[in-house]
């Protein structure tokens, strides 16, 4: 700072100012006077000019005085404000003075101390916050009242970029809503939740459909004083809950469907045996056959919702040994060869392959596989038609794997229920055709579990009316 802009240089100024005044003045009284009166003016004159120059330099030496005691040490309070003022926050004075400085300078340090403390404190809490934001696996986003994002967790981050591209499909929302949209951070599955938040101002909470999945919202608002300044939403993906209530939903309709039918039949045959109403022992015993076989129905599909359900808990005892799959295959070939030609179907195997060994496998879960698969063949493929069992070794992406398909030409599946026919009771859908035999169900979904637990992979394509291809791959070396 500038001498003369400082409060001493001031000072000084007005000081020297006064003081000439003072001496112009009384030298415009004084000097006739002085000349009249006196003999020997010239020495007064000196004397007069000697006294101005030592209130001159005495004027100086104070002001020098002041702004060594005054200037100075408000000057480093200066300093270490603008140090504060950038984020020093350890800046302190060190001046020992007994009088309004010295204590200006002591309140300046413990106002440092004391903001240094709040500003450490502060620090800590955000980054605590942080790290809580962070390990949430839900999504967390902070909007302002006009919908401005002011913070969020590297999951909400992600959840906003995914939902950047949505378009706004919703036309009853109010108009200035609306209007505001535009302006607006806020995703459009959001945005009426929002709206509702800073309404109502209460807690909101909603499930929200976007694309394939579900996600659970819940938005409260943020309050400053009284007044809503913004809301705060956390997300939590609970698309695979949603799924699993539907699939025991389904599984609990499913079941009962499958009970159902040979209950009634054997209450129905009983009722009939008990009434009385076979006239003939050949009556009897063909009510009775019929009531036996649809115990032993009953029996297949408690058992298959026991192995299914072990296989699903991770209960499952496998065997695993080195197999030789040529000899699986020749041996089911053989196995249904009979059924093939009773049924005036054409069964082929074809080897591809010299060598179709698996290091570490089942044999018996391999072999109900296979079996399974036939007799779904089997069971839709009409007279005259072909059923082509292959089997190879291919390699991907650097791992070799044993291949098995099973094609038939029989009545297909359609396209939109291909993808849900390894789930459980998938021949209960009424696009199904129910074969004679029976079945429970449960075998493509008994299929899959098998394969899965030997790290293989199984998948099927089809085209109404010409056929379906179900193909099983394993890996050939140990996992």
């Amino acid at each position: 700072m500038s001498f003369w802009r400082s409060l001493v240089g001031k000072l000084w100024l007005t000081i020297i100012c006064l003081v000439a005044v003072v001496l112009i003045t009384l030298g415009l009284f004084l000097l006739p006077y002085i000349d009249s009166n006196f003999a020997n003016s010239g020495a007064i004159k000196r004397l007069f000019m000697y006294t101005c120059m030592i209130g001159f330099s005495l004027t100086t030496f104070f002001a020098l005085f002041l702004f060594t005691k005054i200037t100075q040490p408000l000057q480093r309070v200066i300093e270490a404000a603008n140090n504060i003022r950038r984020g020093e926050y350890g800046t302190r004075l060190k001046l020992v003075n007994s009088d309004e400085i010295g204590q200006l300078a002591t309140s300046f340090n413990h106002m440092a101390e004391d903001l240094e403390k709040n500003i450490r404190s502060l620090n800590h809490e955000k980054g605590h916050l942080s790290s809580v934001l962070r390990s949430m696996s839900d999504a967390v986003i902070t909007f302002d009242i006009d919908g401005r994002i002011i913070l969020t967790n590297p999951h909400g981050r992600s959840l906003l970029e995914a939902w950047s591209d949505l378009k706004w499909e919703q036309e009853s929302e109010s108009e200035l809503f609306l209007e505001r949209k535009d302006q607006s951070d806020v995703p459009l599955p959001l945005q009426p939740l929002f709206q509702s938040t800073l309404a109502q101002g209460g807690d909101q909470r909603s499930n929200v459909h976007v694309r394939q999945g579900v996600w659970s919202v819940h938005m409260a608002p943020l309050y400053a004083q009284d007044d809503i300044r913004g809301a705060v939403a956390v997300l939590r993906d609970v698309t695979e809950e949603v799924r699993l209530e539907k699939m025991r939903r389904d599984f609990v309709a499913n079941v009962s469907h499958e009970i159902r039918t040979p209950l009634s039949m054997m209450q129905g045959y009983s009722e009939a045996l008990l009434d009385g109403m076979a006239s003939s022992p050949e009556e009897s015993s063909e009510l009775i056959q019929v009531i036996h076989d649809e115990s032993l129905r009953m029996g297949r599909l408690v058992k298959d919702l026991l192995d299914l359900a072990r296989m699903e808990a991770g209960h499952t005892d496998m065997m695993k040994a080195q197999i030789n799959m040529d000899d699986l295959l020749e041996r089911m070939y053989r196995k249904f060869a009979v059924r093939a030609k009773e049924r005036e179907i054409h069964l082929q195997y074809n080897k591809l392959s010299d060598q179709l060994f698996l290091k570490e496998a089942d044999e018996d879960k391999l072999e109900q596989v296979l079996t399974n698969l036939l007799d779904n063949a089997f069971r839709h493929t009409p007279v005259g038609k072909s059923i082509i069992i292959t089997g190879g070794e291919i390699e991907l992406e650097g791992r070799r794997y044993l291949e098995v398909t099973i094609a038939d030409e029989g009545f297909g599946i359609p396209p939109e229920d291909l993808p849900f026919i390894f789930e459980r009771f998938y021949k209960a859908d009424k696009a199904r055709l129910r074969g004679e035999s029976g079945g429970t169900g449960l075998g493509l979904a008994i299929v899959k579990n098998i394969v899965e637990s030997h790290h293989g992979h199984i998948s099927a394509l089809s085209k109404l009316g010409e056929g379906s291809t179900f193909t099983l791959r394993l890996p050939v070396e140990k996992l």
